[in-house]
């Protein structure tokens, strides 16, 4: 069957109809805040005491746009004989979020914990040179970091869990055993 002529003018002043009868739903930015979902990505917070600058977010990042200095410091010690160790201490942390696509392979490679998804997305400049963020403004943003969501009750316990409350055990039962024997000799 042959469409009628015009019916697609019709059908597109019926919505165009339709679209100016509803209210409009605008949101008031700058005054009203959005509501976002939980765990959302907007920037990378440092959590600067657990970095122990092994270089891993910076060697997988796809962008290289992480930054990272260091030097190796002397640490006397621990016990009288002992020798002398040497640790990385972090002197410089950055990332450039012009350059940054928000793909969180930094935050996933991180074996210590020291890269979080803040939600926070309100740091525009005016110069793009202003989007390299240093370690002190990072450390700001790991403060708005929201804390992780709850474990299913129903799930099973990690195995890292279980062997260390299986250990746990042992060391008890050994604990409790171990009177019994001295009243016995």
């Amino acid at each position: 069957m042959a469409p009628i002529p015009g019916s697609g003018l019709a059908k597109g002043l019926a919505v165009t109809l339709r679209t100016m009868t509803r209210k409009s739903v605008t949101a008031q930015y700058p005054d009203t805040q959005p509501e976002l979902p939980p765990r959302s990505r907007g920037v990378i917070g440092l959590f600067e005491e657990n970095c122990t600058v092994c270089m891993l977010c910076a060697r997988e990042c796809p962008d290289w746009c992480i930054y990272i200095d260091s030097h190796k410091e002397t640490v006397p010690p621990a016990a009288p004989g002992g020798r002398e160790r040497s640790r990385n201490v972090l002197d410089r942390f950055a990332i450039d979020f012009s350059l940054c696509m928000y793909c969180g392979i930094c935050i996933e490679v991180c074996p210590f914990d020291a890269l979080f998804w803040s939600p926070e997305f309100e740091y525009a400049e005016t110069d793009i040179r202003d989007l390299t963020h240093e370690r002190d403004k990072l450390r700001e943003w790991m403060w708005t970091v929201p804390a992780p969501p709850a474990l299913d009750p129903g799930a099973e316990e990690p195995k890292e869990v279980a062997a260390a409350r299986k250990t746990a055990d042992k060391l008890a039962a050994a604990q409790a055993d171990e009177p019994g024997q001295e009243g016995r000799a």
